[in-house]
């Protein structure tokens, strides 16, 4: 029988972004809505659905050998796993998400201190208990079981709350009063798995495969030839990844130019390429970049 690779996708809000990074990076998981075993075309992995909160246990465990979850949940449950790659991305961003500390925008606390004695409602309570603790707050924390929005003022005094853009917090009339942690999103192991030659390396191609195509997400590839007489104006206007690659053509006074730019300054630089004397420029989509 041939080895198979446990992986962790996380259910809820990161499903679907895992998979679309997933697709990018050369690998096709389909969900089903009756399953809990996404399939992927990758006959050495095998796929589990399982929460981002519980995904750090279940790998120290070995019940699964890698999964994807966030840093925070990590933080929360204290779980002994080995970090194999930290992979910036999230529900709605490509940005770090934040943990932050809450209370309504009429509340006359200002610090953190303003909460001795207090109540706060959190789904991560480990990781509340654990700041209260280095600011010498003595505090109740109590696990909220959702819409930890709109328990303040009358269910808590405060929340910790998670929060990409602010948006919800801001509809609640909710004021952060200070950044409890960040997190982004992490591709972890067990630590006997990783120990195993096969399934490290095969959990390394993965997450070269994912930062691959992060790295490449709102880059495009220019290609482009250029009298050789002209080829300094055009590489004074190139913003290269590292140094555009520049290959002889057929005709001794012609290059041809290749390079990889960000995405958004596309329209803006082939007009000054062409006057700079480019010609044939042709910009193509990249799906991954590997260093």
């Amino acid at each position: 029988m041939s080895a198979v690779l446990k992986l962790g996708i996380p259910a809820g809000s990161l499903q679907e972004a895992t998979a679309d990074l997933f697709r990018r990076a050369g690998y096709k998981i389909s969900f089903s809505s009756r399953s809990y075993y996404p399939s992927i075309d990758d006959e050495e992995i095998e796929c589990l659905l399982i929460r981002a909160q519980e995904m750090p246990r279940y790998v120290e465990d070995g019940a699964l050998d890698a999964g994807l979850t966030g840093y925070d949940w990590i933080m929360e449950t204290g779980a002994d796993v080995h970090e194999v790659a930290e992979l910036v991305f999230s529900k709605v961003s490509r940005r770090p998400v934040r943990w932050v500390l809450c209370v309504p925008e009429d509340s006359p606390v200002t610090t953190v201190r303003d909460l001795e004695g207090k109540r706060i409602a959190t789904e991560a309570v480990g990781l509340t208990t654990a700041y209260l603790k280095r600011h010498g707050v003595t505090a109740k924390v109590e696990f909220s079981w959702g819409a930890t929005e709109v328990k303040p003022p009358k269910l808590a005094d405060a929340i910790v709350e998670v929060t990409e853009t602010g948006s919800s917090l801001r509809a609640n009339n909710l004021r952060i009063v200070d950044e409890v942690l960040r997190s982004t999103t992490r591709l972890i192991a067990n630590r006997q798995s990783y120990a195993d030659p096969w399934k490290r390396q095969k959990i390394d191609d993965v997450a070269l495969m994912l930062r691959g195509a992060m790295a490449a997400e709102d880059k495009a590839g220019l290609m482009m030839n250029v009298r050789r007489q002209d080829l300094p104006k055009v590489l004074a206007l190139l913003p290269a990844l590292q140094h555009p690659t520049i290959s002889d053509l057929a005709d001794k006074h012609w290059v041809a130019v290749n390079t990889i730019i960000d995405e958004s300054i596309v329209r803006h630089i082939i007009p000054r390429l062409k006057e700079a004397g480019a010609r044939g420029i042709v910009e193509y989509p990249l799906t991954k970049i590997i260093d």
